[in-house]
């Protein structure tokens, strides 16, 4: 199983939403990490077919979306980052519903709704309506639909965005389940939700690949570049100024902070083994404390 995207391009007028990416994903889990704005949603929509690339091919085992037509899609399963549900539909009926759209047979698909809705832990809600469910029981509803046609290719969009601690562990943990022998694709901005359980990172930044490696060599290229030291509160507020720092800890009446900088902060920093969350402040910073400063 091979997924090939060559040259891949999406314009809107004078904006490039994703501008020529070169990448062939094999099965296994891939992170694709970036901030708001970074252009993963329109990838992924463009490997799901719901958009048209600008120029470049997606070719499936060597051949293109034009090449397979709908056969393509018997190999995808997609949840969308706002997923549409039939609220009045009650699980098991919205999962039948979803089959018959898909072409699978009512026997095939009675049964794999079941051990679907079994596996996502809704089996004893099947037969509830859908709006009444919270937030993290329609995620994983949307992640069942998505494993209906037992798919080859799997894409989930932001698929732990607004979820609780305990339904993100549990989330993942269903990700890693249905992960096997497939190409997963999992966008987020939620960087402890993919350093779980991606085998590779792929990350994304003004609609270009910034890299693709490997989930235990990601962080090797800001070795030496994340560092941590005890000040006092109130110089704690000028590093703040003046770096990006990715945590603070009050310890009695000293901070400890770390910071992700080229350069040392100071003669007092060491440094210190860089996280996943580290490498995504490297090369995010500034979008970050955009976001920040638009939440204000």
């Amino acid at each position: 199983m091979e997924l090939r995207l060559q040259n891949l391009k999406k314009q809107y007028g004078a904006k490039c939403a994703v501008d020529d990416i070169n990448v062939v994903l094999t099965p296994g889990v891939y992170g694709l990490l970036g901030a708001n704005g970074a252009g993963k949603t329109t990838l992924m929509r463009m490997i799901c077919g719901v958009l048209k690339p600008s120029s470049g091919s997606i070719r499936l085992n060597g051949r293109t979306l034009e090449e397979l037509g709908e056969k393509y899609y018997a190999h995808l399963g997609y949840m969308p980052q706002d997923f549409g549900f039939y609220p009045d539909f009650t699980a098991r009926e919205f999962m039948l519903y979803i089959a018959a759209v898909k072409g699978i047979g009512q026997r095939a698909a009675k049964h794999r709704t079941n051990n679907l809705l079994q596996m996502v832990n809704l089996q004893d809600v099947a037969d509830k309506k859908i709006k009444s469910f919270s937030g993290g029981m329609k995620q994983r509803l949307g992640i069942a639909q998505a494993e209906l046609n037992n798919p080859s290719i799997l894409i989930l969009d932001e698929p732990t965005a607004g979820l609780d601690p305990k339904e993100r562990v549990r989330f993942r943990n269903l990700i890693s389940d249905f992960a096997k022998e497939k190409i997963v694709i999992l966008s987020t901005h939620i960087v402890s939700d993919v350093s779980y359980i991606a085998d590779t990172i792929l990350m994304m930044k003004r609609g270009k690949l910034l890299l693709q490696e490997p989930m235990g060599t990601v962080t090797d290229c800001i070795e030496g570049k994340v560092w941590e030291l005890l000040v006092d509160e109130r110089e704690a507020m000028k590093y703040n100024g003046r770096f990006s720092v990715v945590n603070l800890h009050h310890e009695n009446n000293a901070v400890r902070l770390r910071i992700v900088s080229d350069i040392p902060p100071s003669k007092k920093a060491i440094t210190v083994k860089p996280s996943l969350e580290d490498l995504f402040l490297y090369y995010f910073a500034e979008e970050v404390e955009s976001e920040r400063g638009g939440k204000q």
